[in-house]
C-alpha cells in the first residue's frame, strides 16, 4: 500500500503543501498544464529550489499579474477581510478592494468546468467547502455569503486545486499526518490584530480528531486556513508515522524565519501491511429509512476512508419494520472519524460501539504473469500452510480490457498458481 505522511513540525499552509509534493517528484510542467484547464487568468507559479538551515527545500509561490508574490516575505497568513472578502496569506501591503469577488458556488463552477480528473474535482470542492464553512461560522454568515477576494481567490484556487492535482498524480492509497504544530501571539490583518491560531483555523479544529500542539518558542502563526483545510480533508488519521518502507522525502519551504527549519516534510513509501493482532473497534447501527443506493454509497465511502471491514445484515426492527444493521470494523484511533461519517452520511440517530480482539494471518501482495497481463494476488501464511486470493480490482480491469468474463480471468490466475 502506497502511503503519504505529512510531518507538520512547523505547521502547514497551501504553498508548503505544493512545495513538498513537488519536491517528492511531481512534474511541474504537468501541474501547470492541469492548472491551465481552470481558465483562471491573472497568475503564474514559481517553483524554486532553496537551501534553508542547510536543507534543500522547494519553494512554491503564486505570482499575480500585478507582480504580487502571494506568499512572498511571509510564511502563512489569515485571510484578509475586506467587506467579508477573504484572501489566504498575510498582509502584503496590496489592497484590492474594488476587484470582483467569488463565492463558493462561483469557485465550484470553475472547478466543475475545467475538465479535471474526477478525484481532483471532488477533493478540491471538499477542501473549499471546509474552509468556507469555518469562515461562515466565524463571521456569523451563511456559507453562500462568504466571498473570496479576487486575488485571494486565485491564490486559494491554485493552492487547493494544485494540491489535489499533486495528490492524484502521486497515486497514494492512504494519507496520514503528524499532530499540527502552531505558534503563539497575534498577527495583523485588516480587522486589526487577531490571536494565533486565527479564528478560522480554530473553528476547523472544533470536534475534529486533529491533535494540536502549541510551540511557545514561535511567536507567529504556523497554520493557515488553507493548510488545515487541505490536511483535514486529506488525512485518514493523525499521529505517529505508520510502519513503512520510506521511498521518497520532500520538503516544502515556509516563508518566515522562525529560528529553526521552517518547512513541511512529506514522506512517501510503502506501508508494512502486516495487520498486527490486537484490539479493534466495532461500530453498529440499525437503519430502516434509506435507499439501497445510498447505503451502497456509504459502504464504498467507509471502505475508501480505510475501514477494516464494512457489511450489512438484514434485520427486523420495531413494529416489524425491515431494515439493515450496518457494521464497521476500524482501528481504535480511528473510532471517532468513522462514527462521524456514519452519523453524517446515514439517517441514524446513534451508533453503538464495542471493542474486539482480532487475529490475522501474515500476508503480502504479489503479482503473477498471465495471458491477461500482470495480475495481483493476496498471499496469507499460517505456519507451513498458505492461502491466496485474486485481487478483485485487478481482475475486473483485465476482464473489461480484454472483454472476457470475469470468471475466465480468475481461472487463468488459478491455472498459473498450480
Amino acid at each position: 500500500m502506497k502511503v503519504l505522511y505529512f510531518d507538520c513540525f512547523s505547521g502547514i499552509s497551501g504553498d508548503m503543501v505544493l512545495g513538498a509534493l513537488i519536491d517528492l517528484g511531481v512534474d511541474v510542467n504537468v501541474l501547470r498544464a492541469e492548472l491551465e484547464k481552470l481558465k483562471v487568468e491573472g497568475f503564474s507559479i514559481s517553483v524554486e529550489k532553496k537551501i534553508k538551515n542547510s536543507i534543500a527545500v522547494t519553494d512554491f509561490d503564486v505570482i499575480t499579474n500585478e507582480g504580487e508574490h502571494q506568499h512572498a516575505e511571509h510564511q502563512h497568513t489569515e485571510h484578509q477581510h475586506a467587506e467579508h472578502q477573504h484572501t489566504e496569506h498575510q498582509h502584503t501591503g496590496h489592497h484590492h478592494h474594488h476587484t470582483p469577488a467569488r463565492n463558493l458556488d462561483d469557485i465550484k463552477k470553475i472547478i466543475d468546468n475545467a475538465g479535471l480528473n474526477e478525484n481532483v474535482v471532488r477533493l478540491s470542492k471538499t477542501i473549499f467547502k471546509e474552509i468556507a464553512k469555518a469562515e461562515a461560522k466565524v463571521h456569523n454568515m451563511k456559507i453562500d455569503d462568504i466571498h473570496f477576494h479576487e486575488v485571494g481567490a486565485i491564490d486559494s484556487i491554485v493552492d487547493i486545486v494544485g494540491a489535489s492535482i499533486c495528490i492524484d498524480l502521486l497515486g497514494v492509497d492512504r494519507i496520514y499526518s503528524s499532530p499540527l504544530h502552531e505558534g503563539t501571539g497575534f498577527i495583523e490583518c485588516q480587522h486589526g490584530k487577531l490571536p494565533v491560531p486565527v479564528p478560522a483555523v480554530m473553528e476547523m479544529l472544533v470536534e475534529s480528531n486533529i491533535p494540536y500542539i502549541i510551540d511557545n518558542d514561535v511567536n507567529t502563526e504556523l497554520i493557515t486556513p488553507t493548510g488545515i483545510g487541505i490536511i483535514k480533508t486529506l488525512a485518514d488519521g493523525f499521529g505517529e508515522m505508520p510502519p513503512m518502507m520510506v521511498e521518497k522525502v520532500g520538503y516544502g519551504s515556509g516563508k518566515r524565519e522562525i529560528g529553526r527549519l521552517n518547512a513541511l516534510r512529506c514522506i512517501m513509501g510503502t506501508m508494512v501491511e502486516n495487520d498486527a493482532d490486537g484490539d479493534i473497534v466495532v461500530l453498529k447501527t440499525n437503519v430502516d429509512d434509506m435507499s439501497p443506493e445510498i447505503l451502497g454509497y456509504v459502504m464504498d465511502l467507509l471502505l475508501e476512508k480505510g475501514a477494516l471491514e464494512v457489511f450489512y445484515v438484514p434485520v427486523y426492527m420495531k413494529k416489524n419494520r425491515p431494515g439493515v444493521m450496518l457494521t464497521v470494523l476500524c482501528k481504535k484511533d480511528e473510532e471517532k472519524r468513522f462514527t462521524d461519517i456514519i452519523l453524517r452520511e446515514t439517517s441514524t440517530l446513534g451508533v453503538r460501539r464495542t471493542s474486539a480482539k482480532r487475529y490475522v494471518l501474515e500476508r503480502k501482495k504479489k503479482y503473477i504473469d498471465t495471458k491477461f497481463g500482470k495480475l495481483g494476488i493476496k498471499e496469507a501464511y499460517l505456519g507451513g500452510s498458505e492461502k491466496f486470493a485474486p485481487e478483485f480490482e485487478d481482475c475486473k480491469a483485465a476482464a473489461k480490457k480484454h472483454q472476457v468474463p470475469l470468471w475466465k480471468v480468475y481461472n487463468e490466475i488459478f491455472k498459473n498458481l498450480k
